[in-house]
């Protein structure tokens, strides 16, 4: 079986002009959400959608996704952080459905609202061949990096330099396996999947990412967004 994985569990602190979880913000007319869910139930290579969602919303997620007929999508409780929903959805998937060594999780974050179905199928595809998959972007500008914050420590080649986006996939066995060997402490402090499996000796594969997948984390991704919908102008004022 091949999982979508929605997390939707955050708060969106930093989207200082939203009244709600970030998740449940309108855009184009339609809740954030509901974008990349739609994408992944109309997927033909997605045998299920799981949704991890703030413990204290799981009913006002199940109304947003029925009145927008995505009512299929199966909602489950998520956590504070990022990897603690992860966590509890694959949990969830374990528990309810059991889990063959072949099953498959195409996590995703339910702020990127703009994944395509050629980048999940890409995932799938490369997971099955190597053992994971992240979805990248090459680096358009030359990454810094600085061990004190305040003077350049290193500058990396950036042709050898890519963004991670969502999806992220892997087999759910194998992940879980890789997590119950970390020491708690280690695992609250590791957000990211892929660093996760590498850790864990699984070869992860790069899928090609897209420019329009962004992530809605401030006031001005949401006013890309809008504007990528043609909803306004960017002002460069």
């Amino acid at each position: 079986m091949n999982y979508g994985v929605i997390l939707a569990g955050g708060s969106g602190s930093r989207l200082k002009s939203a009244s709600r979880p970030k998740q449940f913000t309108v855009l184009g007319g339609k809740v954030l959400l509901t974008f990349s869910v739609e994408t992944f139930l109309a997927c033909p290579n997605i045998d299920r959608v799981i949704v991890a969602a703030p413990p204290d919303k799981l009913g006002q997620t199940r109304s947003v996704l029925e009145e927008a007929g995505l009512g299929r999508a199966e909602v489950c409780a998520g956590g504070e952080a990022r990897q603690d929903s992860l966590l509890l959805a694959l949990r969830h998937i374990e528990s309810v459905y059991g889990l063959e060594d072949w099953d498959m999780a195409v996590s995703h974050d339910a702020a990127r609202p703009f994944v395509s179905a050629r980048v999940i199928r890409e995932n799938i595809r490369a997971c099955a061949g190597c053992g994971a998959a992240d979805t990248v972007i090459p680096a358009t500008d030359t990454i810094v990096v600085s061990e004190d914050g305040a003077t350049v420590g290193a500058i990396p080649p950036r042709e050898t330099m890519y963004l991670s986006q969502t999806p992220q996939t892997f087999f759910i066995g194998r992940f879980l396996s890789i997590c119950d060997g970390l020491d708690p402490g280690r695992l609250g402090r590791v957000t990211d999947a892929a660093r996760i499996l590498i850790e864990g000796g699984v070869r992860v594969a790069l899928v090609p990412g897209d420019l329009f997948n962004i992530k809605i984390t401030t006031d001005f991704d949401l006013v890309v967004a809008r504007h990528l919908l043609g909803e306004g102008k960017i002002d460069r004022s």
